[in-house]
């Protein structure tokens, strides 16, 4: 794509890449405090937000070994 060519380089690809996992880690940071609030606090065991901490770990792991295997 040349009219992006001097806008989208290695840099900004490497920077995506760092800001897209700094959210996802964020983001399972906050599912997991809010759930674990929840279970503490108010004694209810929210399986939504357990499920969503879950996938998020599940798709790392996954991943981790995918690229490992393949690396």
């Amino acid at each position: 794509m040349p009219p992006l060519g001097n806008v989208v380089d290695e840099r900004f690809l490497t920077h995506r890449l760092r800001s897209s996992s700094l959210g996802g880690m964020a983001g399972a940071l906050v599912a997991g405090g809010l759930f674990f609030y929840r279970l503490l606090a108010r004694h209810v065991v929210s399986w939504e937000l357990f499920a969503v901490v879950a996938t998020i770990a599940a798709v790392k792991i996954g991943a981790m070994v995918w690229y490992r295997l393949r690396d």
